[in-house]
């Protein structure tokens, strides 16, 4: 959680809002403190958080969302919430990060988009939000950043990573577009061999995201 937490504001996916979180078992997940991700420090022990009971003293409201993703995807261990640039500038148009380039194929065809601006603070919406995800590995709120999901906490902080360097690219070409230029969008074969997990794809990105982590080069 902890490296997790300071990775995504080590490679600026987000400065003083969001959060993280681990899941503990089949009931808990593990949350970041409320506090910029980028301070979370090496003896922070994170927020327990039951996905049966009200949030706890010290967990963020938002954190309601990983309680909704948690309880209706057994198969999710860790989720990711930031405010990454690229995501935000694209959301405000509108849109969302097709499979244009191989990070993008983890999203094909791309993100569901929550229209919403309303911060993510109550239950009901929290839950719509989940229902939205279904079984998606981001989903991109309005102006407001995005939520990653994945196996582990080390997948979803990559994911973070290839749907904001996705939006980079979606960016780029908006002036191709505006020439009457097509980008190429990968077709649903094209995805299903090159959104793979084999040849320690996350792995590697994981290692690229902790690097200089002191935490992290003690114990690697």
């Amino acid at each position: 959680m902890r490296l997790a937490a300071r990775a995504m504001g080590r490679h600026d996916l987000a400065h003083a809002y969001g959060h993280v979180s681990i899941r503990l078992d089949h009931t808990h997940f593990l949350a970041s403190p409320a506090m910029p991700l980028s301070l979370v420090g090496e003896d922070e022990a994170g927020v327990e958080v039951s996905l049966d009971e009200d949030l706890p003293a010290g967990a963020l409201p938002e954190v309601r969302i990983h309680r909704e993703i948690y309880r209706r995807r057994p198969d999710i261990g860790g989720i990711v919430r930031v405010q990454s640039p690229a995501v935000i500038a694209l959301s405000a148009l509108g849109k969302t990060p097709r499979a244009l380039h191989g990070l993008g194929t983890y999203f094909a065809p791309a993100p569901p988009f929550w229209p919403s601006v309303a911060l993510l603070r109550d239950d009901a919406s929290a839950a719509q939000v989940a229902e939205l995800l279904g079984n998606a590995s981001a989903i991109v709120l309005a102006g407001n950043g995005e939520v990653t999901a994945g196996e582990t906490l080390e997948e979803a902080a990559a994911l973070a990573f290839f749907l904001e360097d996705a939006a980079r690219l979606e960016l780029a070409l908006l002036p191709a577009q505006a020439a009457g230029l097509n980008p190429r969008e990968y077709t649903p074969e094209e995805v299903s061999r090159r959104a793979v997990k084999a040849g320690a794809l996350f792995e590697r990105m994981w290692q690229y995201l902790c690097f200089g982590d002191p935490e992290w080069q003690a114990n690697s």
